[in-house]
């Protein structure tokens, strides 16, 4: 569980998956996949003894929510949407459940937050807590969804809910995410940085999540240096983090750095995520590789957009704007991206695309944001100047 409160509190920067209905095997000895995982790799061994109990007893929603949760860490671990599909068909029989059992309706939500059902992940959530005011669980996914929102007001009080639950490290990086957005980002990274330092034999994975935070908050406040050092801390911790690895590219990206993101990401093509910025990195050093990674991410897109999935935007916008130059498509999809996603990574394509279409209306909702938050993003502030110098 400790795990799956570290993932609550990144989850929202994963594309979801794109069907409602997960699809189901017609036989166990159906093949879905060829995974390249090596027989003895223990993430996988784990993984395996979930599936044969869920089979086993394919209605029990203990062995449900211990393959859904694991599903959901790998997912995170990965960056491979499936694994999202896979954990909600193991919860299948509860799934239109009104009041299903506790830890099924907090991975319930957390399903639905990574399909964009935020208000009914919301719900299932508050039911939880309002039954378990002591469910960390719940309330650490709760904090993740209203971040995503950009309800900081509700997310300051859930925090200050969730540290009372957790160590103090928890709390520290909790409400630096916050503070960092709401014109506190010198005290937040003063704090979180304090915070780190008083829990040198926090848990790896613990000290992963403060790490990321801590560089980000650094970028949001133009410390390259600073922010440099904790990407790399976290990195040298080993443990595999799609966000971690995509947040670092994205460094390196903007530091005109991209032959380390190939060095740092060929291989990992599995991942959407990873697979965009290879496909940026290519394309800014003209790589052999660059028309595959970017024929690979077209053709990703595009089923997606057959199965009914809309649920790419952010992703899809960037790659419109970066490897195709379609600024018109970038900008449309950035655009229907920020009513659902206020996250500054979202922000950030919606003020890109405005500024590469000469359109300084459609950035209005961001400059709004900007200016109610007081949110202090060097690179936010520098784009939303160049589009009020184009108005």
């Amino acid at each position: 569980m400790y795990r799956f409160v570290l993932a609550a509190l990144a989850a929202c920067a994963l594309p979801a998956t794109a069907n409602a209905a997960p699809f189901v095997p017609s036989s166990d000895q159906q093949v879905l996949e060829r995974l390249p995982a090596r027989a003895a790799d223990p993430r996988q061994r784990e993984l395996r003894a979930l599936r044969e109990q869920w089979r086993a007893a394919p209605d029990d929603p203990g062995a449900a929510v211990r393959l859904a949760r694991r599903y959901v860490e790998e997912a995170g671990a990965e960056g491979d949407p499936r694994y999202v599909g896979y954990a909600q068909a193991a919860l299948a029989p509860w799934w239109t459940q009104p009041d299903p059992p506790a830890e099924v309706r907090v991975l319930r939500a957390v399903l639905r937050q990574y399909g964009h059902e935020f208000d009914a992940a919301l719900a299932d959530l508050a039911a939880v807590i309002a039954a378990d005011p002591a469910n960390a669980e719940a309330r650490s996914w709760q904090v993740a969804i209203l971040l995503v929102q950009a309800d900081y007001p509700a997310a300051r009080q859930a925090c200050e809910r969730l540290a009372a639950l957790a160590e103090p490290l928890v709390g520290a990086a909790c409400r630096a995410q916050v503070d960092a957005l709401t014109g506190r980002a010198g005290p937040a990274a003063d704090g979180l940085r304090t915070a780190l330092r008083s829990a040198p034999s926090a848990d790896a994975a613990l000290r992963l999540w403060a790490l990321t935070r801590l560089a980000e908050i650094e970028l949001h406040r133009g410390r390259h240096v600073e922010a440099e050092a904790a990407f790399r801390e976290a990195l040298a911790l080993g443990l595999p983090d799609v966000y971690l690895e995509s947040a670092y590219a994205d460094f390196l990206l903007d530091r005109g750095r991209a032959a380390e993101v190939i060095e740092r990401l060929q291989g990992k093509e599995r991942s959407d995520l990873l697979l965009l910025r290879l496909a940026i990195a290519g394309k800014a050093v003209t790589s052999p590789k660059a028309i595959e990674w970017r024929q690979a991410l077209t053709a990703r897109f595009d089923a997606a957009r057959l199965r009914g999935d809309a649920l790419h935007q952010k992703e899809e916008a960037r790659f419109a704007l970066a490897v195709l130059g379609d600024t018109k498509r970038a900008l449309e999809l950035a655009r229907t991206n920020y009513t659902l996603q206020r996250e500054p990574a979202d922000a950030r394509v919606l003020l890109e695309a405005a500024v590469a279409a000469r359109d300084p209306a459609a950035a209005e909702p961001v400059q709004r944001w900007l200016e109610a938050n007081r949110v202090e993003s060097v690179v936010l502030r520098a784009l939303a100047a160049k589009l009020k110098g184009r108005s």
